[in-house]
């Protein structure tokens, strides 16, 4: 009875994910263009754009992730996060200017309010031997969902333009919202004690120990280095891609992700969590120095290939090995402050990588990426991870 409702749960999410990514990726293809062709931006302020919804809303992130273990709660703040996904997407379509753009942008990202409670329930449904695999299938879902809304996008977007595609897209996340609502049920947890609770956060950092530390932080470095795809989108397009090609590039990337994040979620199930993890940096350092050293088409499009793939092998592993590396009762305020601490690199990593391209070279970011992706690599080797049970 109770691996049932397991797999009802994981079915929910999966869903919902589906949903909320078919709207989001409806526009994702074009918002590059959006910022830059629609409203005549540059590419600082498309790098300010891409980077700031993820670094404001990651210290969102951990506080819902925080609030989820300290209220029992987690349910709210994953339906909220659809919602706030659909409602980004009307004030997108109402913008008459860029900086307009940035209070729904914020919201738009403060959706991921949902990923920390909703991963630590997957977390608490899942054993050693089938965590990996779960997370793959709810990324697998997720990247799925962006397959079909590129595809709408593809078809739609010629038709509708930039405003009603948007409006469109919005629809999908509210359905999203009221699965959550209907099918999740939240068990009953006795309220705790006041001076519990205090003990807990008081001795947090130090239960969760210098192991999961440094794997935070070498995430960080990565993150610092991994600019916005909308940068591979405008490479693209500045090495001679028509632009009615850019969101089939798109699609190649989303569609590569699906396919392999369920595999790569098995395979970490059975090597490790960290072999996994190293393929994925292995990957985007390929994507990198694709392309800098080659503009050619059929590579543009392999080392879009490649970041497919390096998104399947990365971010499920990611949360699974998360969840293994904190103490259970931290679970959701561990994903959430993970969220938090590799989010705030977003805004410097784009930043800077529009800086770069507009004040230098096109090639520099690639270059910066390079050099932080190796440093990754190496304290990668210095996590321990815990030995996997037969």
């Amino acid at each position: 009875m109770q691996e049932k409702q397991h797999k009802k749960t994981l079915a929910t999410f999966s869903i919902a994910s589906f949903l909320n990514d078919f709207g989001a990726y409806m526009i994702y293809p074009i918002w590059p263009l959006f910022v830059t062709g629609f409203f005549g931006a540059n590419m600082v302020t498309l790098g300010f754009l891409d980077g700031l919804g993820d670094s404001l809303v990651s210290i969102s992130q951990a506080v819902s992730g925080y609030l989820s273990d300290r209220w029992k709660k987690r349910k709210i703040f994953i339906w909220l996060g659809y919602l706030f996904g659909a409602l980004s997407r009307i004030g997108y379509a109402a913008s008459i200017s860029w900086q307009q753009l940035i209070p729904f942008r914020i919201l738009d990202r403060s959706g991921k309010i949902r990923d920390a409670p909703r991963d630590a329930i997957v977390a608490d449904i899942s054993t050693e031997q089938n965590r990996g695999k779960n997370f793959g299938i709810l990324r697998a879902m997720d990247k799925l969902g962006g397959v079909c809304g590129i595809i709408a996008c593809i078809i739609l977007f010629a038709v509708l333009g930039y405003q009603e595609l948007f409006l469109l897209a919005a629809v999908p996340s509210f359905i999203g919202a009221v699965l959550i609502l209907h099918f999740i049920k939240e068990k009953k947890h006795k309220a705790e004690t006041a001076p519990e609770k205090t003990k807990t956060e008081k001795f947090y950092f130090k239960k969760i120990g210098k192991n999961f530390k440094l794997f935070i932080l070498l995430n960080s470095v990565f993150a610092l280095g991994s600019f916005s795809y909308s940068f591979l989108l405008i490479f693209a397009k500045e090495a001679g891609i028509p632009i009615i090609f850019i969101p089939a590039l798109y699609l190649f990337y989303m569609g590569f992700a699906s396919l392999s994040s369920i595999p790569f979620g098995k395979m970490a199930d059975k090597i490790g969590r960290k072999p996994v993890i190293m393929i994925s940096f292995i990957l985007w350092l390929l994507v990198c120095i694709s392309f800098v050293t080659t503009q050619a088409f059929a590579a543009i499009i392999l080392a879009f290939i490649a970041f497919g793939l390096q998104e399947g092998a990365l971010n499920p592993v990611q949360r699974a090995f998360v969840s293994e590396l904190c103490p259970k009762e931290f679970r959701a305020s561990s994903l959430g402050f993970f969220e938090m601490a590799t989010g705030l690199c977003a805004l410097p990593s784009s930043i800077i990588a529009g800086l770069l391209w507009d004040t230098t070279s096109k090639f520099v970011p690639f270059y910066l990426s390079i050099g932080l992706t190796i440093i990754a690599i190496a304290m990668l080797f210095f996590v321990k991870e815990k030995p996997r049970a037969e």
